[in-house]
């Protein structure tokens, strides 16, 4: 009989869950504050006196949004492209500043993952972005002999981006923003990690989304290794994009099941033990060869020294995601995928101080721990691994942390190590006091993939930072099918009745034991404390204060 209370008492503090979470639209305002009208004409932005910062132009517009806003471009000195939009009918009090995503080099905002957002539908949050202090140039080439494009790169343009757009909105509107957000994703992630980290009174909530905080480790040994892996030793590829759909539906067929409901995702692929090698023998439709099935394994695995040390953190590619592997499995030789032209832009000009190499080739860069240790110095000031982000939560910041489980860009188990790291540092009590977790079963990166892939993830952000309401679920939905994702540890599980395309027929699980997935390898030093530098352009180079050593181990 207890067990059947247990069973209905959860189910229906899941429903009250569920309902709070669809229910719930932010306030008008903040605290239910009138909507603020601007004090100034749009046009007088460009006229206003803002040290180091000239505009370009402030014009009213709608450009498709649902309401007119003043639409501001300017430069913040050197060369940090500020873009804002001010809704000139309106204002809640919010500010939110988005990121950007590869190597930046763009000013466009982007509202990932929070277009539902009612303030975002309405038009009524003034928000901002930045191309991060260059333009244009993703191979990387932006960066060679121009150190001051590094450093705004690294982590001061998205810092004077916040500071400028508070100052514009303050005269534009006649008081500063109530609140103040910032949601991004993929590198966006690593800057909205970065400022949590080195300036942690600029926002009051951050949302990152699949960041790519470990920058050097990620962007170098992870994206190369997904090409040298694929070759054979005349350079041809092992592996080609037609494999992938027998290598899914084999894995789909050994682990779609483990959660109870086989429906196409793996609500954890860290249960999935799948073997590549089950999958040899000769019938080529349904079979791969030995060569083939050895390269998933080290898709899968990871990148490695000769002597199996790991070059970075176990699982680069979970189970259930091979359809996407199409980033780094090229469909036929000759191709040039995305993994080796993000990893030579970044090996050329990025990885090392003071070093442009345009000559610099993929078998340059090799796979030992003397070169590990090399490379991964400039995560100094690129990375965003720092897992102490005690002044954050002093200062009342609120951190929402999500991935998909299936991207094939960025591992989940690198934001996984770095929950972990801050859990490890600063105590569970207290990153659950200002930070959630939330892992999408399906999801690709950022977007797209198999599961439910579009929810709202500044709602939650702006209702715990305003009304004090911690987030419960989430909703993603594809097509008609919907599912709530849980804090993690917590998964949802189907309580047996009703669709199974129906967010409200699942439950939170906390299941009981953790699947094994090791947090050592060589660059686990980086997600400590205390390593972050700060950088200055001197004739010409970039001049970082000593600081110490990346750690090993």
């Amino acid at each position: 009989m207890r067990s059947v209370r247990t069973a209905v008492s959860t189910r229906i503090f899941a429903a009250a869950l569920l309902a709070a979470a669809l229910l719930f639209v932010p306030p008008a305002g903040p605290a239910g504050a009138a909507p603020v009208r601007p004090i100034m004409e749009c046009s007088a932005v460009t006229g206003l006196d803002l040290p180091g910062v000239t505009f370009r132009s402030a014009v009213v517009t709608s450009n498709g949004a649902p309401a007119p806003y003043c639409a501001v471009e300017g430069v913040i000195a050197p060369a940090d492209t500020i873009v804002m939009r001010l809704p000139v009918d309106g204002w809640t009090g919010r500010y939110l500043q988005t990121g950007c995503g590869g190597l930046c080099g763009t000013a466009r905002i982007n509202y990932t993952q929070a277009a539902a957002c009612a303030p975002i539908a309405d038009g009524t949050i003034a928000s901002a972005t930045t191309d991060m202090g260059h333009q244009g140039g993703n191979d990387g080439s932006w960066a060679a002999g121009n150190p001051q494009a590094q450093i705004d790169f690294a982590y001061r343009g998205v810092h004077v981006t916040a500071q400028v757009a508070k100052a514009v909105i303050t005269r534009f509107y006649g008081r500063p923003p109530a609140y103040s957000y910032f949601s991004g994703c993929s590198d966006g992630g690593r800057e909205a990690l970065m400022e949590a980290q080195r300036y942690p009174d600029d926002f009051d909530g951050i949302v990152a989304g699949a960041p790519a905080n470990n920058l050097v480790v990620q962007n170098t040994f992870h994206h190369a290794w997904n090409v040298v892996a694929n070759r054979d030793a005349d350079g041809r590829y092992i592996l080609l994009a037609d494999r992938l759909p027998i290598i899914h539906q084999a894995v789909m067929a050994a682990c779609d099941g483990l959660d109870g409901l086989v429906d196409g995702v793996l609500d954890d692929p860290r249960r999935c033990r799948f073997d590549p090698y089950r999958m040899v023998c000769g019938d080529r439709a349904t079979c791969l060869t030995r060569a083939e099935a050895a390269v998933v394994g080290k898709l899968h695995d990871g990148a490695v020294d000769p002597h199996g040390n790991r070059l970075e953190q176990e699982i680069s590619h979970e189970w259930g995601s091979e359809l996407d592997w199409t980033l780094f499995v090229p469909a036929a030789q000759g191709q040039v995928t995305f993994s080796e032209n993000i990893a030579l832009s970044f090996l050329r000009y990025l990885a090392y101080f003071n070093v442009a190499d345009p000559d610099y080739q993929l078998s340059d860069l090799r796979f030992t721990e003397a070169s590990f240790w090399r490379t991964v110095q400039t995560s100094k000031y690129l990375s965003a691994t720092d897992p102490d982000l005690s002044r954050f939560r002093r200062s009342g910041g609120k951190l929402i942390l999500w991935h998909g489980w299936s991207d094939q860009h960025i591992s989940p188990q690198a934001t996984l190590g770095y929950h972990d790291a801050m859990r490890a540092t600063m105590g569970g009590r207290a990153v659950d006091d200002f930070s959630r977790l939330y892992l999408f079963p399906g999801l690709a990166h950022c977007s797209g993939g198999l599961g439910p892939d579009t929810f709202d993830i500044l709602t939650p952000m702006l209702n715990w930072v305003e009304n004090g309401a911690a987030p419960t679920s989430v909703i993603a939905v594809k097509g008609a099918r919907s599912r709530p994702v849980y804090p993690y540890p917590a998964v949802a599980r189907y309580d047996g009745s009703g669709s199974t395309d129906d967010a409200a027929n699942f439950v939170p699980v906390v299941p009981g034991r953790t699947p094994a997935v090791g947090y050592e390898w060589l660059g686990a030093g980086l997600y400590t404390h205390g390593y972050q530098t700060t950088c200055q352009a001197v004739n010409g180079r970039l001049v970082c204060a000593p600081g110490r050593l990346i750690p090993r181990r």
